[in-house]
């Protein structure tokens, strides 16, 4: 058994704190998965006098960040009026593991950061993902995760292997979206930083970063409780779709050149304009559709579900909201009720991707602030609002929903002891029509090195995209980025 600390942190100040703090679930936040997010740092350090100093600053730096960003403590309850809440008490607290992965005992046991690194960290090589979270807080639609059994909140791990850390963030998906999980982890960053300097003699002094109470103002996103009689039933919960088989997490980097080539071949010749993310977008809607007809062989006059998830940090307008907003703060465009018309299988084979990367424009630019609020009040109608959180698995094969992150810059967030190296949702039970669309491991503008994909794949039709010509002109591939726990573990050749 590795050796651990198991700490029981309380937020910086608790003595002061109210007996009770409640911060109201959103009417948005009911929208999002429900499960628990586990997003995995990984920095290279030193010797052991290096990761003790590394410990001690995460400590201190996450009890900064705790009294700071208040609905990470405790749990989520049931309110008596109706709706849930994060309810953080005076004598609540946060665990934090540390765990020593690099012993003489153990260490050959577990992969240093040089394997995990060689691996493009994938969660293959972590082995069994237990050893390295805070139970049950890993990925997945269970029990322990839905509001009304009150959910722990938040969890952090500190895995030090050979020659580096594996720090394991764990927060309920209501909690925080990528953006605000960014906003958090550049908060901590900083606290780190600051905490570091102030107890490293030959370091500079840094301040302890302001925090704005904006970030925890969610009312824009709160409906208020509507009359009983008012309310209506909501759909039955979402069941994973019968037909998908089992799948993997496959790794996919695409160099920046490569994605300027992209984007100049999904320009339309009318002068509209697409983005770099609509050109890839396409390209990879167009590649695995053309790979998975012939399998599924669905009617071409059809549609396919396609939806992306999309930041509203940027596109609220009235009130403009803190770029480190806490809660979910993002909107989703869905093919089958955006008004965009959707596409045929035929057109997204057949038609010219400049069409396909107009298509995907189209959808992100229909998510406004103004449909988010009609979206909102028809929400609040909603008897039990715990039903309507979304499961792309309950969609039929060849479905697909594309969360973005390029934008969470992890990479530059210097904690003091270290910057990561990058970073990892890390899987071990594989969603069937999720991509996961990493930012670039180098921020440096010389570099070529672009965004990476983890695609949820079917297992027997991995070698097809593998090594497909027309997709590896564009985007290399890395290896198996995530297994799925409850199916025979087995790794692709790297």
């Amino acid at each position: 058994m590795p050796r651990q600390e198991v700490h029981q942190l309380r937020p910086f100040g608790w003595e002061n704190d109210p007996e009770e703090e409640r911060f109201k679930v959103t009417t948005l936040d009911y929208l999002t998965a429900c499960t628990y997010n586990n997003y995995a740092l990984f920095f290279r350090l030193g010797d052991d006098a290096d990761k003790e100093k590394a410990a001690a600053t995460l400590k201190e730096g996450l009890e900064r960040t705790l009294s700071q960003a208040r609905h990470y403590v405790g749990t989520i309850e049931k309110d008596p009026e109706g709706g849930h809440s994060f309810v953080k008490k005076k004598n609540s607290t946060v665990r934090f593991v540390v765990q020593w992965l690099d012993t003489p005992e153990d260490g050959a046991k577990y992969p240093s950061i040089d394997d995990i690194e060689r691996t493009n960290y994938s969660a293959v090589t972590l082995g069994n993902l237990e050893t390295w979270s805070v139970p049950p807080m890993t990925y997945g639609e269970k029990a322990e995760a839905h509001p009304d059994n009150q959910p722990v909140v938040s969890a952090f791990k500190a895995n030090f292997v050979r020659g580096g850390l594996v720090f394991n963030m764990h927060h309920h998906h209501y909690a925080n979206d990528v953006m605000g999980w960014s906003g958090f982890t550049h908060q901590l960053a900083e606290n780190c930083r600051a905490a570091f300097a102030s107890n490293t003699a030959t370091a500079t002094a840094v301040a302890f970063p302001a925090w704005d109470p904006a970030c925890l103002d969610l009312s824009r996103l709160t409906k208020s409780e509507v009359p009983e009689a008012s309310k209506v039933d909501g759909p039955p919960p979402q069941e994973r779709h019968p037909d998908h088989k089992v799948g993997q997490f496959l790794l996919f980097h695409l160099p920046k050149s490569k994605a300027a080539e992209l984007k100049k071949l999904a320009t339309p010749t009318d002068g509209s304009w697409v983005s770099t993310y609509d050109a890839f977008s396409a390209y990879i809607w167009r590649t695995v559709t053309r790979l998975r007809v012939p399998v599924f062989k669905p009617e071409l006059s059809s549609n396919l579900f396609w939806a992306e998830a999309v930041d509203m940090r940027r596109r609220m307008h009235s009130p403009k909201v803190h770029p480190r907003i806490q809660h979910n703060v993002m909107f989703a465009a869905l093919s089958p009720t955006s008004p965009v018309p959707q596409l045929t299988i035929d057109e997204i084979l057949n038609a010219p991707l400049s069409k396909i990367a107009s298509y995907v424009r189209q959808m992100t630019d229909s998510v406004t602030q103004e449909n988010l609020d009609k979206t909102l009040d028809m929400v609040a109608l909603v008897r039990d609002k715990t039903s309507l959180n979304i499961r792309s698995d309950s969609k039929p094969p060849m479905s697909i929903l594309q969360t973005d992150h390029r934008d969470a810059n992890i990479v530059s967030a210097n904690f003091g002891f270290a910057t990561p190296l990058t970073y990892r949702h890390l899987l071990d039970r594989v969603t069937e029509g999720v991509i996961i669309i990493y930012p670039t491991r180098n921020a440096d503008p010389a570099s070529d090195e672009g965004p990476e994909f983890s695609i949820a794949y079917e297992k027997h039709l991995a070698q097809d995209l593998i090594n497909d010509a027309e997709f590896n002109r564009y985007f290399e591939y890395r290896g198996v980025d995530a297994e799925d726990a409850g199916s025979a573990a087995a790794s692709l050749p790297n």
